[in-house]
């Protein structure tokens, strides 16, 4: 594997201090305070919304904080960022893209500017060194040539390929490249395992785990946060705040889960002694009340030693109040801990169809550098198959030919008679056409508005989303939005591809759950090993390639 680069004799730092950022009214980020240090993986959690990615852009120097700053120390240390969308500007090749992801395109450009101020003034030579060093720094010298090898090691072709042609598997691989290209002294990375098969994931793995740079990850993959964080970043989703817990993934789980416990037990000990001090006060109070109606039914009483005794027992029930009621304002209140919204998710199943759900015989497509098959495949009720193998494969256009949305080149695809698909595909694609969320959601469903709204909510997509175009939808509120039609919709047969792709991890264990709960037919492609090892699965579908010529290979579970 190409090697990022050897370390570096300083000992940089990127601090993150007290950075806030709003959008109009919205909170995403509230005096957020940490620092990344050489070597260190920093694993950056939260709520979906809660704004990680926001302050990787902030990290990056994309977006202005609203308050605080982001310190590169010393200032010339040079930061990369890797999207987790794809982000090919248009027209741009593989090798256009890996250039300027690896900070050598910014770099040139700054070293022309410098080269021109020097023609112009011979004191600029400090300005036009520095930007040389740094052009240095980031590897120009040999790019081409570790460009070269490190596509080839991710399993990509031409550096002349358009990245707007890419594939999902290929752009992820582009971004993978991107990242093994590095030269900087932080790298900022934006949900890395998406869309990466498994080939690909170890490959990032070793370079994550290698490479001195400091790299802050935003991930909702638990698998490869247990793998490759040092540290974990909690954003709150509701102070906004960053909570720092030093140790890996595992370390982060057990001390917050110890913390929410003491937090839910200080709780509980409040609760408990401010209704003690508060009965006690009730009963006084009511003691008190009694006195005061015996005394006056005995005003005519003339023995002053029991009129006497009778005020000094009133004066000492007041007291007491008084006394309990400054032990209740000086308790300590200790608050619930909120908890956030939690998807409640479950699958509506149509009736039951046939015995057989889907049935393939002789089946070949070609599509550029995929040929896939001939296969033979019979797909029966209550199967629960996942689907592996590489990127590009031919998952997804497996996927595709059970959905009915390609046609094979040879062979024939059948459906069993009341076969009642729900699907969700790899680019959630139903929500990118024009028109609402909430337009979308009611076509897609035939729910009434007011329905619509019901169901969205369920899933944290209000009043402030309904109306927004649902092409401007983020990569998490698509597949929430997705999510929503499934479970509006009765099926008794699901094709998921890549289900857990930018859902949050509360989130991820829902569908979990739904998915071992829904009791009919289920198709699954993912890459995410957590959830392929907690899912009930009868069989195992491996697609493995050999001469670019995809077969099928299968195993079942016990």
């Amino acid at each position: 594997m190409t090697s990022p680069r050897t370390a570096s004799p300083r000992r940089p730092a990127l601090v993150v201090d007290a950075v806030s950022k709003s959008f109009g009214p919205l909170v995403a980020l509230a005096e957020v305070s940490f620092t990344v240090a050489p070597g260190r993986r920093v694993g950056i959690v939260g709520r979906n919304g809660a704004g990680k990615t926001t302050l990787l852009k902030i990290m990056a120097g994309l977006t202005a904080p609203d308050g605080g700053r982001v310190r590169r120390s010393p200032a010339d240390v040079t930061v990369g960022y890797v999207p987790q969308e794809p982000d090919g500007a248009p027209g741009e090749t593989l090798g256009d893209y890996l250039a300027r992801r690896g900070g050598i395109t910014d770099a040139e450009t700054r070293l022309q500017r410098a080269a021109e101020a020097l023609c112009r003034d011979p004191a600029a030579e400090d300005a036009y060194q520095r930007a040389l060093d740094q052009l240095v720094a980031l590897g120009a010298e040999d790019f081409d040539a570790r460009c070269a090898r490190a596509v080839d090691t991710v399993g990509l072709t031409a550096l002349s390929a358009p990245m707007d042609a890419m594939s999902g598997g290929e752009s992820a691989r582009a971004r993978l490249a991107a990242v093994l290209l590095s030269r900087h002294d932080f790298l900022l990375l934006d949900e890395p395992t998406n869309d990466l098969d498994f080939a690909g994931q170890d490959l990032l793995d070793e370079l994550v785990a290698n490479t001195p740079a400091g790299i802050v990850l935003v991930s909702h993959d638990r698998a490869f946060l247990e793998r490759t964080v040092t540290d974990v970043v909690e954003l709150d989703q509701f102070s906004h705040q960053a909570t720092v817990y030093p140790g890996g993934w595992s370390d982060y789980l057990d001390r917050r889960r110890r913390e929410r416990d003491r937090q839910y037990e200080r709780h509980e000990l409040y609760v408990s002694e401010r209704d003690r001090i508060t009965q006690m006060m009730r009963r006084q109070q009511e003691w008190a009340r009694k006195g005061a109606i015996r005394a006056k039914t005995r005003a005519t009483d003339n023995n002053k030693a029991a009129r006497h005794g009778r005020r000094e027992h009133a004066e000492a029930l007041g007291h007491g109040v008084k006394a309990l009621a400054k032990r209740l304002e000086r308790l300590e209140k200790t608050d619930q801990p909120r908890e956030g919204w939690q998807l409640r998710y479950t699958i509506a199943a149509a009736p039951r169809g046939g015995d057989l759900v889907a049935r393939l015989r002789g089946v070949r497509v070609c599509r550029g550098d995929l040929d896939l098959g001939p296969l033979d495949l019979d797909i029966a009720w209550r199967d629960r198959i996942a689907l592996l193998g590489p990127n590009g494969s031919g998952k997804t256009t497996l996927l595709s030919l059970l959905l009915g949305t390609a046609r094979p080149d040879e062979g024939t695809v059948q459906l069993g008679a009341r076969t009642v698909v729900g699907s969700l595909d790899q680019e959630r694609a139903l929500f990118r056409s024009a028109g609402t969320l909430l337009e979308g959601v009611e076509r897609a469903t035939g729910l009434r508005p007011e329905e619509a709204r019901t169901l969205l909510a369920k899933f944290d997509l209000g009043a402030d989303d309904l109306d927004r175009p649902a092409r401007d939808l983020s990569p998490g509120e698509h597949t929430r939005a997705e999510l929503a039609v499934l479970m509006a919709r009765g099926v008794n047969t699901l094709i998921l591809d890549e289900p857990t792709n930018h859902l949050d991890l509360a989130a991820i264990e829902q569908l979990q759950q739904a998915l071992n709960a829904f009791e009919g037919t289920l198709v699954l492609v993912t890459h995410d090993r957590a959830l392929l090892a907690d899912t009930h699965l009868t069989r195992t579908l491996h697609l493995d390639t050999q001469h670019r010529v995809s077969r099928l290979r299968e195993t079942f579970e016990p």
